[in-house]
């Protein structure tokens, strides 16, 4: 079957170019009184973003079926608890390291800049938190019948399987797939194998979905583009431009500094051949806002292109997408300080020791679906006596921000796999299938392939 990530990377880069432009243009045309805004705020409302909700939704369609069924398919090849061990605590000490390095980073920049002095302005407080104070409540609103804590520890194992699938929790789903993959291994082969069969079919069906939806992906990322940069504009970015490029320096960074290097030292592979390789998914990352949306073309990527064995890729990629958000920590960290000084609130080393701490453990346990930190960083500022509506000051130039940290996120991801494939294979083992040679030839002549 035809990859997912098969569709050229120029046509999408020429569909995120154009729309972006198209929109900033657009914007400009109506903020100098040249254009009606009328006409540009129908072809958002009524064409841009329907066409790009429509490719995100065809993306998410697949991402509940798709993460359960890997996660257990994955957990069969690699052989139960010994393997899973070995491969999950690397996969977990990874995670947090490097999620733990992004997070240094941010609140080393936002330490040496004090992007939030420029903000600390009564004037452009208020007009901000008039603009986007409604949307920021909103969200706060619904983190609040969700709040992070105690309970998100404990929802992990769920009480009800289906009402976590209905819901998209996450973690939940990750949990229960692992142990149904546990508990294929442990139950008679034969009986296994049927199961076995149907999850390699629902890995199957998802994979065709998202070759469809990835066919719309360079017109859907043109209408992405162009409804977010119509809608934003420059002004914004130039009132938050010490706190928008306090979050891209420390993106780039961590982008072009500590994951190459972990890729050379650690992965065995060049920088650039990786860049190159997975520059069709930093492309679906940048424009979709979502881990999850582009794990079916992470998968694929890390199979086909960067060489991981499957059970390497199907075991560790949904715990990535669920997991390690690198960027998300970093955008968390240096936003917590930022509304910080912009509200005249010092944060000292401890009260930003905590803050680090806490952004690490939200960034790991958040949705990896657009705007999923803005909530959590609320629910943060609070510890601190900082209005949790303060991050209506960040709504505004949140959607491209996403968009920047989402590829850092799916980096990581991506680096991820090539390392821990790497360390398997200096390990000189064999990870056996213990299941899957069962139902399907042609299948387990490909895992040989891959593998």
């Amino acid at each position: 079957m035809a990859a997912a990530h098969s569709v050229p990377h120029t046509r999408i880069l020429i569909g995120l170019i154009g729309g972006a432009l198209l929109g900033s243009v657009a914007n400009a045309l109506v903020q100098r009184g040249v254009l009606p805004a009328e006409p540009v705020d129908w072809s958002v409302k009524y064409l841009a973003r329907p066409c790009g909700t429509i490719f995100l939704n065809l993306l998410f369609l697949a991402i509940v079926p798709l993460v359960f069924a890997s996660l257990a398919l994955g957990v069969t090849r690699l052989g139960g608890s010994a393997n899973v061990g070995r491969i999950g605590a690397k996969t977990i000490a990874y995670f947090f390291i490097t999620t733990a390095c992004a997070a240094v980073i941010g609140l080393t920049l936002v330490n040496l800049i004090q992007p939030g002095k420029a903000a600390n302005d009564p004037e452009l407080r208020d007009k901000l938190m008039k603009e986007f104070g409604g949307e920021a409540t909103e969200k706060l609103e619904k983190a609040k019948k969700k709040p992070f804590g105690i309970d998100t520890l404990t929802n992990v194992v769920p009480a009800n399987p289906l009402e976590a699938l209905l819901n998209k929790d996450m973690l939940a789903i990750v949990f229960t797939g692992l142990l149904v993959g546990f508990a294929l291994t442990k139950i008679d082969r034969e009986r296994a194998a049927t199961l076995t069969s149907v999850l390699e079919g629902v890995n199957q069906v998802t994979e065709v979905i998202v070759r469809w939806a990835m066919a719309l992906a360079p017109y859907a990322v043109f209408a992405l583009l162009y409804s977010t940069t119509a809608k934003l504009g420059a002004g914004l970015l130039v009132a938050l431009g010490a706190f928008v490029l306090t979050v891209l320096g420390g993106l780039a960074i961590h982008m072009f500094v500590v994951l190459p290097v972990l890729v050379k030292v650690l992965g065995g592979m060049s920088p650039i051949e990786f860049f190159r390789k997975s520059r069709v998914t930093l492309l679906t990352a940048f424009s979709t806002s979502s881990s999850s949306a582009t794990l079916p073309t992470a998968i694929k990527c890390a199979e086909e292109d960067l060489g991981a064995p499957k059970e390497v890729s199907n075991f560790v990629l949904p715990l990535s997408a669920s997991m390690n958000h690198n960027g998300t920590a970093l955008f968390e960290s240096v936003t917590v300080l930022f509304l910080a000084q912009a509200f005249g609130k010092t944060l000292g080393l401890e009260d930003q020791l905590i803050a680090l701490t806490l952004c690490i453990l939200t960034a790991s346990g958040m949705a990896g679906v657009p705007g999923g930190s803005l909530p959590l960083i609320g629910l943060i500022l609070v510890q601190f006596e900082i209005p949790a509506g303060a991050i209506a000051l960040v709504i505004g130039v949140d959607r491209i921000l996403d968009m920047c940290r989402t590829t850092v996120n799916v980096a990581a991801d991506l680096t991820t796999a090539v390392y821990v494939a790497r360390s398997e294979r200096r390990r000189g083992g064999q990870i056996a299938p213990v299941i899957l040679a069962v139902p399907n030839p042609a299948s387990s002549e490909e895992s040989t392939k891959t593998g």
